[in-house]
């Protein structure tokens, strides 16, 4: 779906690259979840999948098609839904007469069906919602586009905690085998059930990239209280409930939910490394 090869990118007047000899690959039908600190450029790697910024080295495609081309039958597969964005003072019907041509497979059906989900029925007037209406109005634009790939930077900030569960239930309803899903987010516990692939980033590049499956099939999560064997553990953290652990899974272990906080916070601090998901073998950043 998206290839990112050798890019390199720095913002004009910027000494410091964003991104220098970054490459990645998000294949068909995922839902991605792109994790980073703050200033580690998830917005902005965002932006060159969309093609509104340009790499000042290597390519950032989709289909074989270089995305700052803009190209018409580029534009029409993709859909980015930015943490900050404005809707004119127009109703739902005029906006999606504006804009629903521009993506040949626009349902209304799909829409409605999102909206009623999100309790945003009715004659909808978008300037008269709140900023959280707003933002459950725009995604479930953005869903029933029926684009191929559809990118989301903080989708769920703005949302109270029951919209936060319909998010994952409408996104969930809308995927299919060929439609790529890129969410970058801080919010990781509203996400994680959603995410099938899992990208970690960091000013120096690349930190992990790797499946859901391949995560659990390797570790596993859990408590474990003070006195406990600590056998296999590799990062933990203490919670009032006892230490939250990660542990490496034997053949015996049943399979857990990740826990993607605290796996965030074990390689961001070096105990878990991309060579643990490579066979040993350090990937190239």
């Amino acid at each position: 779906m998206i290839e990112i090869s050798k890019m390199s990118f720095s913002y004009a007047g910027s000494k410091t690259p964003v991104f220098s000899n970054f490459s990645l690959s998000v294949g068909t039908g995922r839902v991605c979840g792109l994790l980073g600190k703050n200033g580690t450029g998830k917005t902005t790697l965002l932006y060159l999948m969309a093609g509104l910024l340009r790499p000042r080295q290597g390519s950032v495609t989709m289909g074989g098609v270089e995305t700052a081309r803009r190209r018409v039958e580029t534009l029409r597969e993709m859909f980015l839904v930015p943490e900050e964005f404005y809707l004119p003072d127009i109703s739902l019907d005029a906006y999606v007469r504006a804009n629903a041509p521009f993506y040949p497979r626009f349902s209304r059906e799909v829409l409605d069906s999102c909206l009623a989900d999100f309790g945003l029925e009715g004659r909808l007037r978008l300037g008269s919602l709140s900023m959280g209406q707003k933002k459950k109005a725009y995604m479930s634009f953005a869903l029933a586009a029926g684009t191929r790939l559809v990118l989301m930077d903080e989708p769920t900030n703005g949302l109270d905690i029951p919209s936060k569960s319909t998010f994952r239930r409408v996104v969930a309803r809308c995927m299919t085998d060929v439609r790529t899903l890129v969410i970058s987010t801080h919010q990781v516990h509203d996400v994680e059930s959603l995410l099938d692939h899992l990208v970690i980033i960091s000013t120096s590049g690349l930190l992990l990239d790797a499946s859901a499956a391949d995560i659990c099939a390797r570790y596993s999560f859990g408590l474990r209280q003070p006195g406990e064997p600590q056998d296999g553990v590799v990062y933990s953290e203490p919670t009032p409930q006892g230490d939250a652990v990660i542990a490496r899974r034997s053949g015996g272990d049943p399979e857990t939910q990740p826990n993607l906080e605290l796996l965030f916070n074990a390689i961001a601090g070096g105990r878990i490394g991309r060579e643990d998901f490579s066979g040993g073998k350090e990937a190239r950043p």
